[in-house]
């Protein structure tokens, strides 16, 4: 499988020739089937460039299902166990593809809304202007534990508050619009705007992206910047031919191995995972030491060897178990639950053991 390589055919086809969870995120901006029944004429009597071309034209909703079925169930084949998947449309598709994903097992994790600050009036007056269009993210099944959501990123880049779903930001257009001859030269060319925040949020520097129906190459240029891989599929060799143009004029990334730099910080979701047994192997703590419950000497646990607590009843299991347990909690969180006493005698949580372990790596 090459990457940073745009492949040329039907997506159906080439997904099918691609390992099965081989790529970390796909990022898919399918045709709309807008079925339009005639020209769009502006007031002015200027003909409307609007979507009419062979790519986005099926026979009926059967067939324009049936497509996306195929091409949304040969991207689970492909997409890792820890991957997500986003998905772009306006009302005339979306809800019939976010249909067919659930159907496919998906499990949908936010829908996002692209409102567009600059959108293309309705100039026959007889429609609210349509100023938005409509994200779906989401993972292969519900059953999926883990996948990349750099919270952390996307919240700094937000001013420090937290990301919201609702992302104003304009269509394509200016010196961003590329064309062929003064003309454009694909006419749903997303901004880079929208496929920063999307790479951003659910992919990490070296991570291979890979957009099914890649146009003039919009997530291969994104993904370039931010230091992911892409790999993009399309079956028009003149598109293909602009978006290498594209991607070639982009500069490699400065300093490929300085992650924080291309929005990889470093969280506790993504730290390295350290047993609590680890804590005893490496002796910070001893089996047969006292642990209290949130700071509470009257709730207490002691250490047995095998990395488990056993409570004053006699009850025995995990920090996190114990925790819930000895709490009478749902759920407990027990490396920030759990304290132990140190040289000094102060009461300290033994979360703080476990990140002295990532320090010394």
């Amino acid at each position: 499988m090459l990457v940073d390589e745009i492949y040329h055919g039907d997506c159906r086809d080439i997904l099918a020739a691609l390992p099965a969870k081989s790529v970390d995120l796909i990022f898919a901006d399918p045709p709309y089937n807008l079925q339009l029944q005639q020209e769009l004429w502006r007031p002015n009597m200027t003909k409307v460039d609007a979507v009419d071309d062979e790519w986005d034209r099926f026979a009926d909703f059967s067939a324009y299902d049936a497509f996306t079925r195929t091409w949304l169930s040969a991207c689970r084949r492909v997409l890792k166990d820890t991957g997500a998947l986003w998905v772009i449309g306006s009302y005339h598709n979306i809800y019939r593809v976010g249909a067919i994903l659930q159907d496919l097992d998906y499990w949908i994790l936010n829908d996002v809304v692209f409102i567009k600050t600059n959108p293309m009036p309705n100039f026959r007056g007889v429609r609210l202007t349509n100023a938005h269009e409509t994200l779906i993210w989401c993972k292969k099944s519900r059953e999926q534990k883990r996948y990349t959501f750099n919270y952390h990123a996307l919240k700094q880049m937000n001013d420090g508050k937290q990301m919201r779903s609702d992302w104003e930001l304009p269509i394509c257009s200016g010196a961003e619009r590329l064309k062929v001859n003064g003309s454009k030269a694909h006419a749903t060319q997303k901004p880079e705007a929208l496929l920063y925040r999307v790479l951003l949020a659910s992919s990490n520097p070296g991570d291979i992206v890979l957009d099914p129906f890649f146009g003039a190459g919009t997530t291969g240029a994104v993904a370039k910047k931010l230091n992911r891989r892409f790999i993009g599929i399309e079956q028009d060799s003149d598109y293909i031919a602009i978006a290498r143009e594209r991607i070639a004029a982009i500069p490699p990334p400065a300093a490929p191995d300085d992650a924080a730099i291309y929005g990889r910080i470093a969280t506790k979701r993504n730290a390295p995972r350290i047993p609590f047994a680890a804590l005893l192997e490496n002796g910070l703590l001893l089996p047969g030491q006292i642990l209290c419950f949130q700071r509470r000497c009257d709730l207490t646990a002691t250490v047995l060897a095998d990395g488990s607590l056993r409570a004053a009843d006699g009850t025995r299991g995990s920090i996190h178990q114990l925790g819930a347990h000895v709490g009478r909690l749902p759920a407990c969180n027990g490396w920030e639950h759990w304290y132990y006493e140190d040289e000094h005698g102060a009461l300290l949580p033994i979360d703080a053991l476990r990140e002295r372990m990532r320090v010394r790596g």
